[in-house]
């Protein structure tokens, strides 16, 4: 679109390349303290606990307990069906931003001309893009959103503390190791894209060439070609990965514990800390 000769693209991918490996580097430094806030808050919330009344046993949080043991369980699915309904909301908004690009494309003028053909008389509606993008961020985030929110309430309110307990501990190693993975294989997906598409590798069926003259290249145009299509499916599914779905398990951490902090007390009252659901089954 730029009209820039070819060499500034092979620049700019080279700097992208850069770009995702110093970003992953960020982000674990990024998910290394938001797991150590989480765990503060996680100890704060057990501190909290320990000046209310409830009638549960908080010298330490024991994952033998069967009630802490099964949220434990639940608390490790958290941040994966998380992870899925961000990487969802990317393509469903994605999806409908191709849906109206394709409409803008496709009007013509009162010569038959498009916005690529020329035209003088359409403009491309920018507005109407940027209303789909802003509108899907916060829609589509309502359903992570509660998620996260509404666990340790739903568990603190019916099964008491010890289930609070086990949700963060789960929650909390699972959102660690699922960030780091999404963060690293994101990046190392965009690079391979581009490793394969800039001829870096020397097995010419690594080395995607558009036009191949040479014997070997034309000999090796149906492998290339299909590694170059797999890299850019590779991409489509890591660019989310990235920066989306990973940098996002960093607030399931933290959102998580805080709040638990913040209801305490709250939880407390709800049969002592055992929960509403346990208080009522084995009083």
């Amino acid at each position: 679109l730029a009209e820039f000769p070819p060499e500034v693209r092979e620049r700019t991918d080279a700097l992208d390349a850069a770009g995702n490996t110093t970003a992953a580097i960020g982000k674990g430094f990024a998910i290394g303290s938001a797991a150590l806030v989480s765990l503060a808050l996680y100890g704060a919330f057990v501190v909290r606990l320990k000046s209310l009344d409830v009638d549960v046993d908080l010298s330490g949080v024991n994952v033998l307990e069967p009630i802490t043991f099964a949220f434990l369980l639940i608390g490790s699915m958290i941040p994966y069906w998380f992870a899925a309904l961000t990487m969802k909301s990317v393509g469903k908004a994605a999806g409908e931003m191709v849906e109206e690009v394709k409409r803008q494309f496709s009007l013509t003028d009162s010569q038959g001309k498009t916005i690529l053909t020329g035209s003088t008389e359409i403009k491309p509606d920018y507005d109407r893009c940027i209303s789909i993008s802003t509108k899907s961020s916060l829609k589509e985030m309502i359903a992570p959103g509660a998620l996260v929110i509404g666990s340790p309430l739903v568990a603190g309110t019916f099964f008491g503390v010890q289930a609070v307990f086990g949700l963060l501990t789960g929650s909390l190693v699972s959102s660690v190791q699922l960030a780091i993975s999404m963060s690293n294989s994101g990046g190392a997906w965009d690079n391979c894209k581009k490793y394969i598409k800039g001829g870096h590798s020397d097995d010419p069926e690594l080395r995607y060439v558009k036009n191949p003259k040479t014997e070997v290249e034309k000999a090796a145009a149906g492998k290339a070609r299909e590694a170059h299509d797999a890299a850019v499916q590779g991409d489509t599914v890591g660019d989310p990965f990235k920066d989306t779905s990973g940098p996002a398990l960093n607030i399931v951490m933290k959102l998580q514990a805080i709040v638990s902090l913040v209801f305490a007390a709250y939880f407390s009252a709800c049969g002592k800390g055992n929960g509403f659901l346990a208080s009522y089954l084995f009083q």
